[in-house]
């Protein structure tokens, strides 16, 4: 499994979780199915860049925030 799937995922599933939302909710605010979410979340599988696009568009933050992961900001603020 990649780590930067892994990451990614737990990153998805931290964005779900703060906005305190169900795996079916997130996956229909994402325009995704909840097997796909679930598989995102779990890092077993990613994201289009078509995907990306609507993550970003529907959770309002640009493309690039989901690429940080908390081991990033850790090492930026050393």
């Amino acid at each position: 499994m990649s780590a930067l799937r892994e990451k990614f995922g737990n990153g998805v599933k931290t964005i779900r979780l703060a906005r305190s939302m169900s795996q079916e909710q997130f996956a229909e605010l994402l325009e995704i199915s909840v097997d796909f979410l679930s598989l995102i979340e779990r890092g077993i599988n990613a994201p289009s860049f078509e995907n990306l696009e609507v993550f970003s568009t529907q959770l309002g933050i640009p493309v690039h925030e989901l690429f940080v992961f908390e081991d990033n900001v850790a090492r930026q603020n050393r």
